[in-house]
């Protein structure tokens, strides 16, 4: 489910993301989404296998090893390796499982959501916070999001 609702809950309620695939790389569009989320409050894990440490975070080789409890996984592998990482979401007890632009996986979406997981699909997390909490609007984006008011319940 996407719709702008369900989007601005599971932003505003997740504050530590665990972001698999995450590449040390500063011009990478998983470092860059990593880096603006943490620059936003949110606890960034980085989980990849190769690296000990990406912006700043202790690096896990997968979900099962991270020590402290997730909100949400973002996912930035291609589409043949989300069912293990869905079922690793649940095991883990992440609210969300969120899978990036271009990664789209209906039996991942389907395991994670009969286990109770909200799924957000084929988005970006950095340019929907962007678009529905402020930031993308200064770029001259049409963000599809009209007011005329900053909403009281964006996260700082």
């Amino acid at each position: 489910m996407s719709d702008i609702a369900t989007l601005r809950r599971v932003l505003r309620d997740s504050r530590t993301l665990a972001v698999v695939g995450l590449s040390a790389d500063w011009f990478r569009p998983s470092n860059f989404a990593a880096k603006y989320m943490q620059e936003h409050g949110y606890k960034v894990i980085p989980v990849h296998p190769k690296y000990a440490e990406i912006l700043g975070e202790k690096c896990y080789p997968d979900l099962r090893s991270i020590p402290v409890p997730v909100d949400l996984v973002d996912v930035f592998r291609k589409p043949a390796d989300c069912v293990p990482i869905a079922q690793d979401a649940i095991a883990i007890g992440a609210k969300t499982l969120w899978l990036q632009i271009g990664v789209v996986n209906a039996e991942a979406q389907r395991i994670a959501e009969d286990a109770g997981l909200t799924v957000v699909m084929d988005r970006c997390v950095k340019i929907e916070y962007a678009r529905l909490f402020g930031g993308l609007n200064w770029f001259g984006v049409n963000t599809r999001v009209i007011s005329s008011r900053r909403p009281n319940w964006i996260p700082h």
